[in-house]
């Protein structure tokens, strides 16, 4: 420690521990409070706003029923003040025996049966009904997390899994991952020394993120000194990258205490009698877990776990509009081809092929929840014309053009026996996929711009109608469209 009094003076003067006034610690334990009450209506706030944006059209909540349901079970949690704490560990360590304890009643199966918990389970725990030791006999700082905790009135909800060697490999990952993400303090349960799977399992629960215990159980079957020796072991060993000395517990949740009986002919029958459980340093260390995160760790891991299926519902509904988009897209694509294939009057063409752009701007628009009107569309597409340059006057040169011939050969039919036909059909396919990729090209750059939520972004138009047309495989949209058109043109003769 940097001093900075003078060597005579540091070597003189008698060290004391700083005190402050009662009154100034009051305040500042107060401020502490006011903040992280701010900071969890933040959380809820956040959270009910992410709810509301989610803006899904009835076909896009199908399949993300579960994602939705998630969400809103988040929302109530955090309007709850509810903790999940979810114990994880191998068949036989005595999980479920753990969680009847600290909650007090048998509510969890428990049993010598392999794989008694074949899925998880759920019970609440309320910290203000919760019998803790007397005041007599805890310390200082123990009795200032009873009292902090009886006033918070905290309620905990205790998650029981299936045996992490019940389900194997990927299957086990994806199980203890899922209640993870779900949970604010995870529970990890041994009863002796740690195993290969159950270290794998532990490194794999602790890339979550989430405060972590773990319980050395069952030592009422360990002699003082081998108990001793296995803690030391796994504290100095075993853990000792993954976890503090600090986040290591020892309790006996269902301890056998063996009980002699002489019988009438004299003989000693031994059984073991179920004891009092012995969980006590494991419930003031969540106390202490609890006081010490509070609602910030209640609000962070929400949000947390919010945000993950935030992102996979943003990224179903895109997936969705997308689709939606293509089809909106090629219908208006082949609305305008055949349009502009059996229209001969070249101002038809022209008109009708507007009207088609400015029709698929606007299913476009409410697709991605952008109103717009008429109006707006066509000022719209105007913009994009302008920022397409020369490829708008290079299309709108061919129509006439093309429309011009076309209509030429169209009146010749007649007087040529049909001979016409043929030229006629082959002019109007090749107007009609030049009308086709520009609405195609039209399509693709509104689209960006509403799903930008009407934006161009910081570089503009020109820069988001350079880098569509860029990408844009003309030939194979042409080639499309001249198969699709000459089948529908084909049926109609």
């Amino acid at each position: 420690m940097t001093s900075f009094l003078p060597p005579s003076e540091e070597n003189s003067r008698p060290i004391f521990p700083v005190e402050f006034d009662p009154a100034i610690e009051e305040t500042l334990l107060s401020f502490d409070e006011i903040q992280a009450e701010l900071n969890y209506r933040n959380a809820q706030s956040a959270l009910q706003e992410m709810v509301d944006r989610l803006d899904l059209q009835p076909q896009e909540r199908q399949g993300l029923e579960q994602e939705l349901a998630s969400l809103s079970s988040m929302l109530e949690k955090l309007e709850r003040s509810v903790v999940h704490i979810a114990a994880f560990g191998m068949v036989g360590r005595g999980k479920s025996s753990l969680l009847n304890a600290l909650i007090g009643q048998p509510v969890f199966q428990a049993g010598a049966i392999h794989g008694v918990t074949q899925t998880t389970h759920q019970a609440t725990w309320i910290l203000n009904q919760e019998p803790l030791p007397s005041a007599q006999s805890l310390s200082s700082a123990q009795q200032w997390i009873r009292k902090a905790t009886s006033q918070m009135g905290a309620q905990i909800e205790l998650i029981d899994t299936p045996g992490i060697d019940e389900v194997g490999g990927e299957d086990r990952e994806l199980l203890a991952k899922a209640v993870a993400q779900q949970a604010d303090l995870l529970l990890f349960v041994v009863s002796g020394d740690i195993t290969q799977v159950e270290f794998q399992a532990l490194a794999q629960l602790r890339e979550v993120g989430k405060p972590m215990i773990l319980v050395f159980n069952k030592i009422d079957q360990y002699p003082e000194v081998d108990r001793q020796s296995i803690y030391a072991k796994i504290r100095d060993e075993r853990v000792k990258t993954l976890l503090s000395p600090d986040e290591i517990v020892m309790a006996s949740a269902a301890p056998l205490t063996p009980i002699g009986t002489r019988q009438a002919d004299g003989r000693i029958v031994v059984q073991m009698v179920a004891g009092e459980p012995q969980v006590q340093d494991l419930k003031l260390k969540i106390l202490e877990v609890l006081d010490r995160e509070g609602k910030a760790l209640l609000a962070l891991n929400s949000m947390l776990f919010a945000d993950g299926i935030n992102e996979r519902i943003v990224d179903r509904k895109l997936q969705i509009r997308e689709s939606s988009g293509d089809r909106v897209i090629w219908n208006g694509v082949m609305a305008k081809a055949v349009a502009v294939a059996v229209n001969p009057i070249t101002v038809i063409d022209i008109l009708s092929s507007a009207a088609i752009d400015v029709a698929m701007i606007l299913s476009l628009s409410k697709l991605y929840g952008i109103p717009m009107t008429e109006k707006g569309a066509i000022g719209l597409l105007k913009n994009i014309g302008l920022a397409m340059g020369g490829i708008s006057a290079s299309e709108l040169l061919a129509d006439l053009g093309l429309s011009s011939l076309k209509g030429l050969l169209g009146l010749a039919v007649p007087a040529t026996g049909g001979l016409s036909a043929l030229p006629y059909l082959s002019v109007a396919i090749a107007q009609a996929g030049v009308a086709g990729v520009a609405t195609h090209s039209i399509g693709q750059i509104a689209r960006t711009y509403l799903a930008n939520g009407a934006t161009w972004g910081p570089d503009g138009p020109k820069a988001v109608v350079d880098q569509i047309l860029s990408s844009l495989d003309e030939r194979s949209i042409l080639s499309r469209i001249r198969e699709e058109l000459r089948a529908k043109l084909g049926r109609q003769q």
